[in-house]
């Protein structure tokens, strides 16, 4: 079996889609929810998250592994960890404490940059953190996704200049 295939076992295996009546974060209602907290929180499929997008990467030159708090923290320190690229944390929004910094980590000038999230919908959360990056200085090359609900990401991002990779989709669930 595939990684990715091995990927949607693990995924299935630990009820991440959950079916129902559900509010998303875009206030929408669903009949479904990919709750990947559930499945980011397991070192088993974490690992095997870091082992796909490192194997990704693993031909680029790629100075710096990013996501938008909070659920792409553990993937992209799983993907830090697994390819030894350093990460960034991006906030949603600028603290008014501390350093009031809106990525943490140490993103340089031209740094490539790939971004990734756990679960995607419009893909704005997303599109907020490549800004930022951006924004700072980065140069974000490639964005990964754990699932793509399939609901406009791809393309929101693609007006941006991003191509999104899905490791999964929706459909590989139904």
């Amino acid at each position: 079996m595939d990684k990715k295939n091995e990927l949607i076992t693990l995924l299935k295996e630990n009820q991440v889609v959950k079916y129902g009546k559900f509010t998303l974060s875009s206030g929408r209602e669903s009949s479904y929810y990919v709750d990947m907290k559930r499945a980011i929180t397991d070192p088993i499929i974490l690992n095997k998250i870091a082992e796909l997008i490192t194997e990704l990467i693993a031909d680029d030159k790629i100075d710096k592994v990013a996501g938008p708090a909070l659920g792409a923290i553990p993937i992209v320190t799983a993907v830090s960890l697994e390819s030894s690229i350093p990460m960034l944390m991006i906030r949603k929004s600028k603290k008014d404490y501390g350093t009031s910094e809106l990525i943490e980590g140490d993103l340089e000038d031209e740094d490539i940059v790939v971004v990734v999230e756990d679960v995607t919908t419009t893909g704005n959360s997303l599109i907020k953190a490549i800004q930022a990056v951006s924004s700072n200085g980065g140069l974000v090359k490639r964005a990964f996704v754990v699932v793509d609900r399939e609901e406009g990401a791809i393309e929101n991002l693609k007006n941006e200049g991003i191509e999104l990779e899905p490791l999964v989709t929706v459909k590989d669930f139904m």
